[in-house]
Order: structure tokens, then C-alpha cells, then sequence
């Protein structure tokens, strides 16, 4: 991996996040066939046929595709025998991939119509979703613009269960918790543990935050999505005092930072030779040193995927740092020595991975293991970068069912072997 190459790809993920937001916050609520204002500028909006399933759309798409910007969509969808529905979706240009979709989780959804888009609805095989209990958009804290929020996937009847948090990646800079939503389903399988995906800040001023925010930032939502969900964990049939972190690419490195920088919580701020990370929430009479006091205990182990771990390749996303600052949010700087803190570590890459270099694995790994911590690294032959996320479109299910699958199990593996 060239740094420059990094840097050029999170840069331009940055830049596009800024035009992914608007879309983010495009929702509707007016009635079916309902159009609000028009500037009269006209959009093309293409279905894609589905499969497993069907659905349509009122009012019908236009033979030229072209819909008035503005244009509420009512998409109802119907899943065949043996199947149910996984979202209703639309796909616009953005983010770091070139394209962003959102997604929604009900049979009948409205979209409204706000640039060039596509439009569809997809399907799962009942046996994979039937037993779960899933809960949307949990809002945790507010921060900013944005409300920070996870999901929830339970099995059925989960009581006291260890409980594993996914960071979803996307340069920081985009993407939501819905992405990781297949990863979920892997590691819900087996009705052993209560996983919970979450949300947290864009970096810079993607989420349309006035004053930019740092990585140290993201880190500390990230430190208040998990006491949120300690707090609430027996709602869900989880088990507070045993907790994992997982994520891919840019959550690769937030959840090793979650998992490596838990002494460092505190509200003793972020600069002048301090540098704590005080969560975005804490539970009503708890301080930040209480809840350390508590995640240490409870934090068991990590599995970042692909992720991003030393300083200098975090790239122009840590540049208005000083470099004690950057070392503050590199998990490589951070490992705790395993006779005071055991956190093992599964980590995964895909040989063909043209983000993520193996040295940057590598070397996070080997200073793992000379701190006695216990790290597994599997190279996953083939594989290119975002293995794990799950989006609406043929090829990343495809990309997903090839890899993402057995490699969930292996992480789920490695995960029994910490807590059964």
C-alpha cells in the first residue's frame, strides 16, 4: 500500500461524505403519490428488478425515468415463499465507494426524490432472520447535528448473553451502522451472543457540524455508544460485564481503539499533555471514571478488520493533531500489557486489499504479541478491501456471501473460544 494512494482515497472520501449528508437527512412523510415543493428539476430514477421477492412503486416511474425532484415514492414490497425482506433501498452517488445507499426495514417505505438515483428492494432467506428480535436506530447521544444511534439484534428469548458491538467503517467520513447489519446476522447465528451495530460522528464536517470533528471525537462516541448499550443490555437479553468490539476498515481501527484505549477514559480533556477520551454519554449519576472502572473489567476482546492501527497511515483524517495527539488515537501506541489487561485480538485482511497494506497489519500484530496479548491474524486469500459489509447491490452480496460468510464464522469462533 503506497501512503499517498491512503491518503488521496480517505481525503476524496472526506469531500464526498459533505454531499452523502444531504442525502442522509432526505426523508419523507408525506402520503403515498404526495409531491412536495418542485424547483422543477428533473431526476433519473432507475428500479432494479429484484430477486426473491418483488415490489412496487407509486406513483409508476415514467418510461424516461425521469421523476420531478421532490417526488415522494411509496415502494411496497412482497417477498416470495421462503423469504423476507432485507430493505427497501435507494442508491445515490457519494462516499468513498462512489456510491451511498439508504436503506429502510419496513414492507412500505416512502423515498423522496432528490437527485439521480436507484431504487429497489431486496431479500434474505427467512431461516436467517426468523429467530431475531431487531431493533433500529437507538439513539444515544446527540453531539452535534447528528443523533447517534445503534441497532440491535437479539435471538428470541437471549438472556444474560455476552454482547458484541460492530463499529462500521467508511473513512470516517461515511456510511451508517446499517452496513454491518449482515456481519450481524453472522454472529447473532447460534443464538450465543447479542450484537449490537453503531453510529458515530463523521469526521471533519460531513455530518454538517459547524466545527470539525477530530478523531478523538469519533473515539469518544464510540466510548458512549458502548456505555449506552451496557446500561440498556439486559433489555435485550445481553449480559453488561461481557463485551466485544468488532469493525472493518476505518472501524477496524475504532474498534481496536475501543478495545486497547480503555485507560485512557476520563474527563481530564484531549490536549496540554492530557489526552482522555470522555465518552459522548454517560449514564444519569456515572462518571467517566466509573465507567472505565467498569469497561475495563468487561472488555474481552477485539476483532478490527482491516484496519487502520499506526499513526502515520491515518492520513490527512488526524493532520490538525499534534503528534501526541495522533499517538493518543493509534491503537499500536496503546496496548496494554497482558498482565495487566488481556484483550485478544482477530484480525483479518484480504490478500487482494488495495486500501489496508499486510505490514499495517503486521505491525499491529507484532506488537500485540511482544506485549504477551494473544492475536490471531488470518489473510484472506482473494479478498479486497470491505469484505464484511453488506449492501443492496448484487456484488457486494456476492463479495459477502464468498468471504464475509465463513470469515463471520471464524470471528465467531474466536469470540466462543473468549466467552464459552
Amino acid at each position: 500500500m503506497k501512503k499517498l494512494n491512503f491518503k488521496t482515497l480517505i481525503s476524496f472520501a472526506l469531500l464526498m461524505s459533505m454531499i452523502v449528508f444531504s442525502a442522509c437527512n432526505s426523508g419523507s412523510t408525506s402520503s403515498s403519490g404526495d409531491q412536495t415543493a418542485s424547483t422543477g428539476e428533473m431526476f433519473k430514477v432507475n428500479p432494479v428488478a429484484a430477486v426473491n421477492g418483488s415490489y412496487t412503486v407509486s406513483p409508476e416511474i415514467p418510461a424516461d425515468s425521469l421523476v420531478a425532484e421532490g417526488t415522494v415514492l411509496t415502494v411496497t414490497a412482497t417477498p416470495d415463499a421462503g423469504y423476507s425482506l432485507d430493505c427497501i433501498y435507494k442508491t445515490v452517488a457519494g462516499s468513498m465507494w462512489g456510491t451511498m445507499s439508504f436503506e429502510h426495514f419496513n414492507l412500505e417505505e416512502k423515498l423522496t426524490v432528490d437527485k439521480d438515483m436507484t431504487i429497489g428492494a431486496t431479500f434474505v432467506e427467512t431461516p436467517l432472520v426468523e429467530n431475531i428480535n431487531v431493533t433500529h436506530d437507538v439513539v444515544y447521544a446527540q453531539p452535534g447535528v447528528k443523533p447517534l444511534k445503534y441497532d440491535v439484534f437479539s435471538p428470541k428469548g437471549a438472556e444474560n448473553l455476552p454482547c458484541i458491538i460492530i463499529i462500521h467503517g467508511g473513512g470516517w467520513s461515511s456510511n451508517v451502522e446499517d452496513i454491518m447489519r449482515g456481519l450481524a446476522r453472522e454472529l447473532v447465528k447460534g443464538d450465543q451472543y447479542v450484537v449490537f451495530s453503531i453510529d458515530y460522528r463523521w469526521i471533519g464536517t460531513g455530518d454538517g457540524d459547524e466545527i470539525p470533528n477530530t478523531m478523538n471525537m469519533l473515539i469518544e462516541d464510540v466510548y458512549g455508544g458502548i456505555a449506552h448499550i451496557m446500561e440498556h443490555a439486559a433489555e435485550y437479553g445481553g449480559d453488561p460485564t461481557r463485551i466485544a468490539v468488532t469493525g472493518d476498515s476505518a472501524g477496524g481501527h475504532l474498534s481496536a481503539s475501543a478495545s486497547t484505549m480503555v485507560e485512557r477514559i476520563g474527563d481530564g480533556g484531549f490536549a496540554d499533555g492530557v489526552y482522555e477520551y470522555m465518552p459522548t454519554y454517560l449514564p444519569e449519576g456515572k462518571t467517566a471514571d466509573q465507567f472505565r472502572e467498569e469497561l475495563l473489567v468487561a472488555m474481552k476482546a477485539a476483532a478490527p478488520s482491516y484496519g487502520v492501527f499506526r499513526g502515520e497511515t491515518l492520513g490527512t483524517y488526524v493532520e490538525d493533531l499534534t503528534p501526541e495527539q495522533v499517538d493518543a488515537v493509534s491503537p499500536i501506541k496503546n496496548i496494554p500489557d497482558a498482565s495487566v489487561r488481556a484483550v485478544p485480538q482477530f484480525l483479518t485482511r484480504g490478500t487482494n486489499d488495495f486500501l489496508i497494506s499486510d505490514e499495517e497489519v503486521q505491525s499491529y500484530v507484532d506488537v500485540l504479541e511482544a506485549a504477551g496479548q494473544r492475536a490471531e491474524y488470518v489473510q484472506v486469500e482473494g479478498a479486497g478491501h470491505a469484505f464484511f459489509d453488506w449492501k443492496p447491490d448484487a456484488r457486494t452480496a456476492a463479495t459477502f456471501e464468498q468471504y464475509g460468510v465463513p470469515y463471520a464464522a471464524e470471528m465467531k469462533a474466536f469470540f466462543d473460544s473468549i466467552f464459552y
